[in-house]
């Protein structure tokens, strides 16, 4: 099979949030500090393999479908929907907030290429579950972090 421009282009955006999200996450790992550094210092290494991990995957998936994948610093740059990381110290509260808003918005972008990949690539869709399944998962869990107990959550319905 040989990708499509949009499948292409679909998978780049990706690719691109993905690698993204892996440079602003050694940012953060780099110049971390305050209450619970240890902690949050090796959660960060969790989410920067994650992230590193599914964008190789992303890159070589389009590689399999004969698309070029490009991770140069200035497409990576260009294109990435995340927010730029700030420069400095920043304090464990304040990563915390920060990554779990890159790692939401990473996940948002592969829910929102999702159907379009899934319609002309299932296998490549497969690829995206795996992704938005894990990134989800370390949003939570690097959210928890900083949640009250009496934070609003939606539980089942008694049966």
């Amino acid at each position: 099979m040989k990708a499509s421009q949009s499948l292409a282009s679909n998978l780049q955006k990706v690719l691109t949030d993905l690698i993204e999200l892996h440079v602003q996450g050694k940012q953060a790992h780099w110049n971390l500090v305050g209450t619970n550094f240890r902690d949050l210092h090796l959660q960060l290494d969790e989410i920067i393999a994650s992230a590193r991990q599914f964008a190789d995957r992303t890159a070589e998936r389009m590689r399999a479908l004969h698309a070029l994948p490009d991770g140069r610093s200035s497409t990576v740059s260009g294109g990435t929907r995340l927010e730029q990381f700030p420069a400095g110290l920043t304090s464990t509260k304040d990563t915390v907030k920060l990554i779990t808003a890159r790692l939401e918005q990473t996940a948002k972008t592969l829910r929102e290429v999702h159907d379009d990949v899934d319609a002309e690539d299932p296998t490549s869709a497969d690829l995206l579950h795996a992704a938005i399944t894990r990134l989800e998962q370390l949003a939570w869990m690097v959210n928890a972090e900083v949640m009250a107990a009496s934070a609003s959550v939606t539980a089942p319905a008694e049966a």
